[in-house]
This record gives C-alpha cells, structure tokens and sequence, in this order.
C-alpha cells in the first residue's frame, strides 16, 4: 500500500485502562489533531503462558474489550483487536496506516517496561513517536519522595507526603465526556474468539464496578469482619481499569480516610516496584534470602486445597479457589500461615494468588506477600505471628464465615491441624532469627 493511500491515524493502545471515561493517554490521542484508531492487543508473551484456559480474568478482559468496541462501531468507528506479539501487532499496523503516534498509559511491571521500550525503539526506526502517561496511579513513585530525594520505604512517612501533595491538586478526573468524533471512520473489525486464543468462557461471577456509598462510609467500621459485606471489592476494575484511581481516589477521600488509606498502600507498594524492581522475585530485605525454608509440598498442598485444620485459613482458601476473591483480613491470616507456620517460601504463595485473584496486581499481590513474610519493606516483624484461632475468634465470632465455606466444620470430616501452633511459632521465630543474626 503506497504511503499516499495510507489513513494517517494516531493509535490509542488500551492496557489497564480498559474505558473510555477519565483515561489520560486517550485524551491525549484525542487531542492530537489526529483521527484516533484504539487498539487492544491480547500479548501472546502472557497469554500463552497463562496454565488455566478457563481463566475468568481472561473473560473479564474479553468481554470488556468487546463493549468498548461496540460501543466505538455504534459511532461509526471500530477497536481492532489482535492475538500476537505485540511487535508484530505494530509492524501490520504500520504497513496499514501512516502512523501520527501511539499513545498509552504506562505500566510499571519489569515485563512491561522491558515490552514498551522495545515497542518505542521498533516504533522509532520508522519516526512513529511512543507517548506514554500516568494513569493507574495517582502519583508515580518519582513524584513521591523523602527530602534527600530518595525513595520512601516505610509507609507511615509516605502516606504522610502522598497525603499533602493529594490534597493540594484540586479536582483530579480529566474529562467528563469522550468526542466520539475524533475515532477513525470505520467498518466493524472481526475479532480472535476465546476459543481461537486457546481459552474458554468462565461463568465466575464478577463483582460489580458500582459501590453503594454506605459500604464506603462504614468501611472502617465493618472492613475486617469477613462475613459482613464491608469492603468495596473493586481490586478487578482498578486491576484492568474499568474504573479511574482518580475517580475512586475522590470517593474516598469525600467519604472514608481509612479507604483512602488502603489506596495509599496500593501507591506505596507500586511505587516500591519502580524503585526496587528486585522485588518481583526476591526479598526487599535481601539477608531474608538466607532462610532455610522447609518447602513441604503436602502441606503447602492441604494449604492450597484449605485442609490445614484451622478453619479461618481453610474458610480463605476455599473462598479463594471457588470466587477469586479473599477478604483483605483473611488474606493477611493466610500468607503469614504459610509463611511462618508452615516455613513454606513466600513466592509459592505469591503465585498461588497470582493464579486465582481476580483483583491479581503484582505490585501489591508482591507487597502483601512480603508484608506477611516479614521479608519486605515496612513488613510486619518475624516475630510477630497471627494465631489463626484467636483472629477467628476475633473477626469470626460466630463462625459464620467459616461455616459459609467449610460445611464439614465442627464434625469428624473436617481435618486435624497440620501442625501446632505453639510449636510452629517458636519454630519460626528461631528460623529467622537464625538469618537476622548472622
């Protein structure tokens, strides 16, 4: 195709920004005096190493792409969808188009920093600009930093120079309406099926992107009773970004400071990754290397299946495995029963999460992980271990979340406990004092 007959075109590249409403990199694109052509590429780097081929994240993803891209045909414009490798995306792009510019909302992943850069150096052998901006956070992680200009590790101090540059930028959302006429005019694309991908439709139900306000306003109150519905389970509509960090942001600092505090943690821990980029596989304390973990595979096994015998934990995994969801207070009792009472590696846990979370965010799956193994920043100490009785008792007076999960409790079916508590704390104490010491 001679370049005079090319379409010039600036290309909007949707990734966690999966709408329309409030998305930076968009309006961007929109406003580049170009008629804007979205895209959405399904990575075959990822999605072919994704084991589970009924993965409802995957679906989710699906189906919201397919919205966009009806909603873009009803206006006369299309989303073009690819299954490939994102390089190879661009090339058929570019032989098509006369490219302006893409435009996209950073990503902070080590996977994704590398993906971009080789994407900006391809696109830049043919003058094709790569215009990336923030969106899935509120402040990136350079913008958040101690007076000496390094990094925070701690969250207190943090949350204490988040809050007051937060509170100095007014209203934070960018736009209220999208001009559909600035897309490209074109005929209805076809897309890859599930099926074609290799992947199958899953029917796991997805929690909704609208909270009633009172959920919010009572947070603090009901946040760690997991039988209650007390939190605002919308980790999958900021993983994906269905729903604008700034929109979310606004909500929560009109209605609950203590919501507001869970999204400061989830900026602590992304900004974390940008500065120590180690953490996606090792310790942020690096001596916690040294621990000799146990590693047994049947118990890590029964903790998979939640068969440990102590029912708060079980009630979690079973939760986890049948919903893709875990209440935050569960998740926290959880990983430290991995972690200490079972000295089973952190990382098997990670990924265990990784495979079924729906809300999956590396950065804060990572973060909570390290948190509840004391081998992070601002960790909770070694030698502080949750007893999975006394939270229950605490959090689950009348057991009805155990219950809700584990018909079996209370009778000869249900399990003995996989190891003593008393025992296994002392165990593990002694275990990272060992590499503390040295």
């Amino acid at each position: 195709m001679s370049m005079a007959s090319k379409k010039s075109v600036s290309i909007f590249w949707f990734r966690r920004d999966l709408r329309f409403m409030d998305n930076t990199a968009l309006l961007h694109a929109l406003n580049s005096g170009k008629k804007v052509l979205p895209i959405f590429v399904f990575d075959t780097n990822i999605f072919e190493n994704l084991d589970n081929k009924q993965d409802a994240r995957v679906g989710f993803i699906y189906n919201q792409i397919l919205e966009l891209k009806r909603i873009l045909e009803n206006h006369g414009s299309t989303l073009r969808i690819f299954y490939d490798n994102p390089n190879e995306a661009f090339l058929k792009l570019i032989n098509e188009f006369s490219i302006n510019a893409v435009f996209a909302n950073r990503d902070y992943e080590t996977y994704s920093i590398a993906r971009d850069a080789a994407i900006a150096r391809m696109l830049q052998k043919q003058n094709i600009p790569l215009f990336l901006f923030k969106d899935h956070v509120i402040f990136e992680g350079k913008e958040i930093l101690k007076q000496d200009g390094n990094p925070f590790k701690v969250f207190t101090p943090f949350k204490k120079v988040w809050l007051a540059k937060f509170h100095t930028i007014g209203e934070l959302k960018t736009d209220e309406s999208v001009d559909f006429s600035k897309f490209i005019e074109a005929n209805p694309a076809s897309e890859p099926s599930l099926e074609s991908m290799g992947f199958k439709p899953n029917n796991m139900p997805i929690p909704s992107a609208s909270i009633p306000i009172s959920i919010i306003k009572e947070y603090n109150k009901y946040r760690n009773f997991p039988a209650l519905n007390g939190t605002s389970r919308l980790g999958i509509h900021l993983r994906f970004g269905t729903l604008s960090i700034r929109e979310i942001a606004m909500m929560a600092n009109k209605y609950n400071e203590v919501w507001l505090d869970e999204l400061i943690w989830r900026e602590f821990y992304s900004s974390i990754l940008q500065h120590f980029p180690h953490v996606e596989s090792h310790a942020f304390h690096k001596k916690y290397e040294l621990i000799p973990w146990k590693n047994d595979i049947s118990e890590f096994e029964k903790w998979c299946k939640g068969l440990t015998g102590y029912p708060l934990v079980d009630a979690g995994m079973r939760e986890l495995n049948q919903t893709g969801f875990m209440h935050n207070r569960v998740r926290m009792v959880t990983a430290s029963f991995l972690t200490k009472h079972l000295l089973i590696d952190w990382r098997w846990g990670e990924l265990y999460f990784a495979s079924k979370l729906l809300d999956y965010d590396l950065a804060s799956n990572n973060g909570g992980w390290q948190w509840a193994a004391g081998t992070g920043t601002d960790a909770q100490p070694y030698f502080r271990i949750f007893n999975p009785e006394s939270q229950a008792d605490k959090f689950d007076p009348e057991s009805k979340y155990i219950k809700q999960w584990i018909p079996e409790f209370g009778t000869n079916n249900y399990p003995n406990p996989v190891v003593d508590h008393k025992h296994a704390r002392i165990r593990a104490i002694e275990t990272y004092k060992s590499v503390v010491s040295k």
